[in-house]
Formats: C-alpha cells, structure tokens, sequence
C-alpha cells in the first residue's frame, strides 16, 4: 500500500514562508533542526488534515554564512489547496502585500507564489459567480 506523506520544498526565509502559509489557513504541525547537518525541517498542514502536510527546508548558511540559493523548476508544477472564499482569500492575501499572479476570474481557480517563487494554485470549494475587481484584473508574472 502506498500513503501519500508530504511535499518539501527549500526555503530561504522560514519565518517569511509560514507567514505565507497562514494567510491561506496552512499551520506548522512540527519542526525539527539538526545542528549538525544545519538545517531545519518545518512542517506544515491546513487544521484537521495534518496527514497531508508540506515540508519547508531550511538549509542553514554555510560556516563563512553564506547562504544557498534556489531557483524554481519547471518540474515542480505547484501546491494546490481548496479554499471556502477565493475571492475572500485572495483580498487577504493581497493586503498583506501578496501577488494573485492569476487572479480568480471564474470564481474558481487563482495562483500566487510563496517568498521562494514556489506556485501555488489555490481552488474555490464549489464555483463562485465570477465577481469585480477579480473579472478585470491581469495576469502578474508567470504561475
């Protein structure tokens, strides 16, 4: 039997990236650091549904405190969680500061972006009518 675990992806800012997360109802359920091997493990889960939990990477700066990188793939498409109001979930998101690279012009599917670049699709539960500002407004970026 196989049993889906979780998703990883690197971060570079930990605090900056659960921030994120929250703002779309996405929680830390636990975190490990193993000083070590410098790094940290941070993970995270909508409320309730904590077996299907996303898996923040944070490599720690090197000795001379430099710190890695990263670059999105192509081969990475996105995350993707349900919402009950897009509509309601991306105005928060956006007066926090955040991008709707593909605003919900159905009343049905948006993407934004984590502090990394990571894409993120985000699904109305059910269909809302589709709605102003959201109708009009342009595609940001690439998602």
């Amino acid at each position: 039997m196989t049993r889906y675990l979780h998703t990883m992806i690197r971060v570079t800012d930990p605090d900056a990236t659960i921030r994120f997360f929250e703002l779309i109802g996405v929680w830390e359920t636990r975190r490990f650091s193993d000083e070590k091997g410098r790094y940290t493990l941070i993970f995270l889960a909508p409320e309730g549904q904590e077996d299907t939990e996303v898996e923040l990477t944070y490599n720690w700066p090197a000795e001379d405190g430099l710190a890695e990188e990263y670059s999105g793939g192509r081969n990475f498409g996105h995350l993707a969680y349900q919402v009950d109001d897009i509509y309601e979930t991306c105005q928060r998101l956006m007066d926090a500061g955040v991008t709707i690279n593909r605003p919900p012009r159905d009343g049905h599917m948006a993407f934004i972006r984590t502090p990394d670049g990571i894409s993120v699709e985000l699904l109305q539960n059910g269909k809302l009518e589709p709605a102003e500002p959201w109708v009009s407004m342009p595609n940001v970026g690439s998602w």
